[in-house]
């Protein structure tokens, strides 16, 4: 009697969940490939044929005291403009596509069907969250290794000023950690809301809220210097910093406001005897940009842990 022999049954491999979430945000991807490669482009063209243009026209046609601006000067530094503009919407179109695409799948109930295959709802959260954030990571600190190789090549040497709001943003690693914050504030309000354009409403608002109040809160990250001038000297700050605070000093070394601007009859009735000006040099760029990128990623993180505590509560 001959045994019949088993042929093993072959079982078709489950998708991989991080081709899953690519399939399922190819929309995200598209719109970030396209701001990768505007801000990208702009700034390599700013950096090599625009720029080159750029100095040459300032060279032959500008000078210290004025400046007609021609073309090339103008096309370089609306190239640089607009790539800090897709910078500073990076974090934006991340809370957005992240409130949307969890949104929905909660709307829809693919996240229900999802838990169901295998997969846990926390891992289903990661895996979401996880490739944006590595795709949004990589691609950003291209965008700002770029940004920060026009800066240093300076061709143009006008309306170029660190502290500048989008130049500072775009130069170093806040850049890097508002569009995380996004991603969790878009996941945060998704699974709040558990609906589609709400959520991606809130998650933007939220991330608009926060880099406005630490954008306020910025100067004061990091102590100030304090310079201080004499009454025939008046203020005394020098180039290209980040002013802040400034006034007047009395004879017993207060600081107060300056009512009377450097007229010295004034100051002489009022006892002031010089001035003072607080102002961040360019020595504080970093300083500046790692307190404010660890109180993002802080935020970020807090952010993070109260999405998977109210994801495992809603799924336990």
């Amino acid at each position: 009697m001959t045994a019949l022999a088993t042929v093993p049954t072959a079982h078709p491999r489950p998708a991989r969940p991080w081709r899953s979430v690519l399939r399922l945000q190819r929309g995200l991807l598209i719109v970030w490939s396209v701001i990768f490669t505007a801000g990208s482009g702009a700034l390599l063209w700013a950096y090599g044929p625009g720029g080159s243009a750029a100095a040459a026209a300032w060279k032959t046609k500008c000078s210290v005291h004025g400046c007609d601006w021609s073309a090339p000067i103008t096309n370089y530094h609306l190239a640089r403009a607009a790539a800090e503009f897709l910078i500073a919407i990076t974090p934006y179109v991340a809370a957005a596509a992240a409130g949307a695409l969890i949104g929905r799948e909660l709307e829809n109930g693919t996240a229900g069907l999802a838990w169901t295959q295998s997969v846990s709802p926390t891992r289903w959260l990661a895996t979401g969250l996880a490739v944006p954030a590595a795709l949004l990571t990589a691609g950003t600190t291209v965008l700002v290794l770029l940004h920060r190789l026009l800066y240093d090549a300076h061709q143009v040497p006008v309306t170029w000023n660190w502290w500048s709001d989008r130049t500072f943003s775009a130069n170093g690693t806040i850049a890097l950690a508002y569009p995380l914050l996004g991603l969790a504030a878009g996941a945060l309000a998704a699974l709040l809301l558990r609906r589609a354009v709400p959520a991606l409403v809130l998650g933007a608002v939220a991330t608009a809220l926060v880099h406005a109040v630490l954008g306020l809160a910025r100067p004061h990250l990091w102590p100030w210097v304090t310079r201080t001038g004499s009454v025939s000297t008046g203020y005394n700050a020098p180039p290209n910093v980040l002013l802040g605070d400034q006034g007047a000093i009395t004879a017993t070394g207060a600081h107060v406001s300056d009512t009377c601007f450097t007229d010295r009859t004034c100051a002489k009735a009022f006892d002031v005897t010089g001035y003072y000006v607080d102002y961040h040099p360019a020595s504080h760029f970093w300083p500046l940009q790692l307190m404010e990128t660890g109180i993002v990623l802080g935020a970020t993180a807090l952010t993070l842990t109260l999405a998977f505590t109210l994801l495992r509560r809603r799924t336990a």
